[in-house]
């Protein structure tokens, strides 16, 4: 029983994601009037510029600002909400499987808002428990979305409709235990205000092999089901994991808006094609 998603199963999963990213958002607005007066300070504090896509090219010529780092978190946080919703919506009558997928990983961006315990430390005595809580948390939700983008991907190469629940839970049990094991120093942190965390390079590694294998499941299944919008989806997928790696590790302000506009193509042409693969079904 534990296995089977109903529609109004999945709608119920949508309204309780919604509310989420909605407490998230308001905690967001909440704690920003006390952290960003504590931005500058940590920036200049970071021990190192934060790794990415577009930062690899730019960190040499552009200085990190204080403030980005609240700006992108807060614009993931309001992605995440806004996403949600038309997601609700879009699919409120129409069974696809790999929509609740997408969902939990718009979800994750909330939890970016977990990266203000860094200057919220600055201004306020915080326990380190509560900062390495909030670390976890922050880890968790990262490892979550990529791996709910992967679960979509091997839906549409076929796996069976009826173990949604059963994904899901080992995708949680799966990041709860990453985030848990991994090393964290609470008293470094990089340009994006996430603390140091050890086995990077290992992860950034993992997080693309993931991505190549979500690609290809959708491109396979273009083939395998002779529906070519699954090849729109494959490139969707990239477009999110390109935007959620620009704005999850911008630290100018070159970086918040291309972020933004390749996560909002990438899950509108997701949504799209998934709408029109599924609308007679």
């Amino acid at each position: 029983m534990l296995s089977i998603m109903t529609l109004y199963g999945r709608n119920v999963f949508f309204r309780i994601e919604i509310i989420i990213s909605l407490l998230f958002l308001i905690l967001t607005g909440i704690a920003a009037f006390e952290a960003l007066p504590g931005c500058p300070a940590v920036m200049e504090d970071s021990i190192r510029r934060s790794p990415g896509i577009i930062q690899n090219l730019i960190s040499r010529f552009l200085a990190p600002s204080p403030y980005v780092p609240f700006v992108s978190l807060a614009g993931g946080g309001l992605y995440s909400l806004a996403a949600l919703i038309l997601i609700y919506f879009s699919f409120e009558k129409t069974q696809a499987p790999e929509i609740l997928f997408i969902s939990l990983f718009v979800l994750s961006f909330s939890f970016e808002t977990m990266r203000l315990i860094t200057p919220l430390q600055k201004i306020r005595a915080i326990p380190s428990v509560y900062l390495l809580l909030a670390s976890r948390t922050l880890l968790f939700g990262r490892f979550f979305g990529i791996f709910a983008l992967f679960a979509a991907g091997i839906y549409a190469a076929g796996l069976e409709v009826q173990k949604q629940i059963s994904v899901v839970l080992v995708a949680v049990f799966v990041s709860l235990v990453i985030a848990l094991k991994i090393p964290i120093d609470i008293l470094s942190w990089d340009s994006s205000f996430s603390m140091i965390n050890g086995y990077l390079p290992l992860f950034r590694m993992i997080e693309t092999v993931v991505l190549i294998i979500t690609m290809l499941s959708f491109f396979i299944s273009a083939w395998s089901r002779g529906t070519p919008e699954y090849i729109a989806i494959g490139a969707g997928s990239f477009l999110v994991y390109a935007g959620r790696n620009i704005l999850l590790s911008g630290d100018t302000w070159i970086s918040p808006l291309p972020g933004l506009l390749f996560l909002i193509a990438g899950t509108w042409l997701i949504c799209t094609k998934l709408h029109k693969v599924y609308l007679w079904l």
